[in-house]
C-alpha cells in the first residue's frame, strides 16, 4: 500500500473476498474433446461498485470466457469474483481509481485462478488469463464518459 493510503485521515481493509457467482458449460462435450484443439477465446470483463453501508463498498470484476473451437463452443465459464472493502477518507478524485481500478486489481488474481480451475476441471488444457490494466481501462472508462457526457450537452444547447 502507498504512504498516501497509510495517512491517518485514509483507511482502507479488505473486509472479504467471495465468488458471487460461477457458471461452467460444455455444451458440445464429449464430441468437442474428439475435434482438433484450435481454439477462439472471447474475453469479456466488466465491474461493479455497490455502496453497502457508510464507507463499505461491494466491488465486483466479472469475467465471460468463451471458447470455440471451430463455430462449436468447448466451454463457456463466467465467474463474478467480489469482494467488500472498507474505504475511508479518500478524496472525490481519488474514489474513482480506489473502486474503478485498486479494488478490481486486489480481486483479479482470484478471479484468474478460479477461471483456470473450472478449465481444468472441466477437461480442458490450462486457461491462464493475461494480467488486466485497470488503471487503463479505468481512463477508458472515464474518457467515454466525458465524451458522452460532452456530447449531451452539445445536443441539450441545440
Amino acid at each position: 500500500m502507498s504512504e498516501e493510503q497509510q495517512t491517518p485521515d485514509k483507511h482502507f481493509d479488505i473486509q472479504r473476498i467471495f465468488i458471487k457467482d460461477v457458471s461452467f458449460e460444455t455444451p458440445n462435450s464429449p464430441q468437442i474433446f474428439l475435434e482438433e484443439w484450435k481454439p477462439n477465446i472471447d474475453f469479456q470483463l466488466g465491474t461493479e461498485t455497490h455502496q453497502i453501508a457508510d464507507h463499505l463498498y461491494e466491488i465486483m470484476v466479472r469475467v465471460t470466457v468463451t471458447n470455440k473451437v471451430g463455430e462449436k463452443v468447448a466451454f463457456l465459464a463466467e465467474v463474478e469474483q467480489a469482494g467488500i472493502f472498507a474505504i475511508k477518507g479518500f478524496s472525490d478524485q481519488e474514489m474513482p481509481h480506489m473502486v474503478g481500478s485498486y479494488c478490481p486489481g486486489i480481486l483479479f488474481p482470484y478471479l484468474r485462478e478460479v477461471v483456470s480451475d473450472l478449465v481444468i476441471k472441466g477437461g480442458f488444457p490450462q486457461f491462464l488469463m493475461a494480467p488486466v490494466n485497470f488503471d487503463a481501462l479505468l481512463a477508458q472508462h472515464m474518457q467515454q464518459a466525458q465524451a458522452e457526457q460532452q456530447d449531451n450537452n452539445a445536443e441539450t444547447e441545440h
